[in-house]
């Protein structure tokens, strides 16, 4: 049987964890995480890593591996995990690679485009930038540098501006001259499970699995985790919305409203990303039973385990 790659996919807050699990109890595999916010060790509680028992239970890869301080990206996360896949293949044909982050997903099943490192200090250049001068700031650089880009970046997403910038600056070259390279082959067959809820149900348990981690600890995580701040790792929801609650610039409820609201619009993003992906087959959370007889009817040659005794179910 030939090698097979199944992406579980989703936004924030859908249930990707309790799926994965019975997904890889169910074929006797690993899991490869695609979350880029779980790769960290000092963010636990605000990036929602599976349980204690979850990781006992399964293996994972690619949890809490990095330190925040440490630079990471997709096209690092392509190399490690291509560079996993042919020894955890020899155990078994199936991996399961579960998470929500798009980009880090899109470099493993199709390849990123090959571009170089940056020098750390290039990238903090503009991070003061950002500060100093806000996003407008970034906006006039880059249309200077690489208007061909501008006119295709979220204009109001900082982040990529910078990616851009940086990457403009590295290499003496225009960023939009490293994209649109064509699709790379893999060795191994994928297959895309995508999840999703309705609006309103997604967002309830977005507000919900909030509260929950406030009640863990998260204003305290975020506390110690504030002299770094200054980290990508760390600018992102559940964190930056507590910075400012430190800083005194708004208050505790509301940072945590924040953090719900920006949740939120992030799962938007996430669907977004995904909506145009004509190779993802989207199930409701609690049809694993359906997922797991289209995973079986999508290898060739078909799939199939004796009965299994004695499984956590998740459902």
């Amino acid at each position: 049987m030939k090698n097979i790659l199944i992406v579980l996919l989703g936004p924030t807050g859908v249930g990707k964890t309790d799926v994965s699990i019975v997904l890889a109890q169910h074929f006797k595999c690993e899991i490869i995480s695609a979350d880029s916010r779980q790769f960290f060790r000092e963010m636990r509680i605000g990036t929602a890593v599976p349980s204690d028992l979850q990781l006992e239970t399964i293996k994972h890869h690619f949890i809490r591996f990095l330190s925040i301080e440490e630079y990471y990206s997709s096209s690092l996360f392509e190399r490690d995990v291509l560079e996993l896949l042919p020894k955890l293949f020899i155990k078994n044909n199936i991996i399961l690679m579960s998470g929500g982050s798009g980009m880090y997903i899109d470099a493993v099943c199709n390849g990123i485009d090959n571009i170089p490192d940056v020098d750390p200090a290039i990238r903090e250049k503009y991070i003061r930038r950002y500060r100093e001068e806000g996003i407008e700031g970034l906006r006039v650089a880059l249309k200077l540098l690489d208007p061909g880009h501008y006119a295709k970046v979220d204009l109001k997403n900082y982040k990529r501006i910078i990616r851009a910038l940086e990457i403009c600056e590295t290499t003496g070259r225009p960023y939009s001259s490293f994209l649109g390279k064509q699709k790379r082959e893999r060795d191994f067959g994928i297959i895309k499970i995508g999840l999703d809820r309705l609006r309103d149900i997604l967002y309830e348990r977005i507000n919900s699995r909030v509260d929950e981690m406030v009640i863990q600890g998260l204003e305290d995580e975020a506390r110690r985790l504030y002299d770094f701040r200054q980290f990508n790792a760390t600018n992102s929801v559940g964190y930056k919305e507590f910075f400012d609650f430190f800083d005194g610039k708004i208050s505790k409820e509301r940072a945590i409203e924040l953090i719900k609201r920006n949740s939120r619009r992030y799962a938007k993003r996430q669907m977004t990303w995904w909506s145009k992906d004509k190779d993802i087959r989207w199930f409701q959370p609690e049809k694993v039973g359906e997922i797991i007889e289209y995973i079986k009817e999508s290898i060739d040659p078909p799939f199939s385990f004796p009965p299994e005794r004695g499984k956590i179910s998740a459902f």
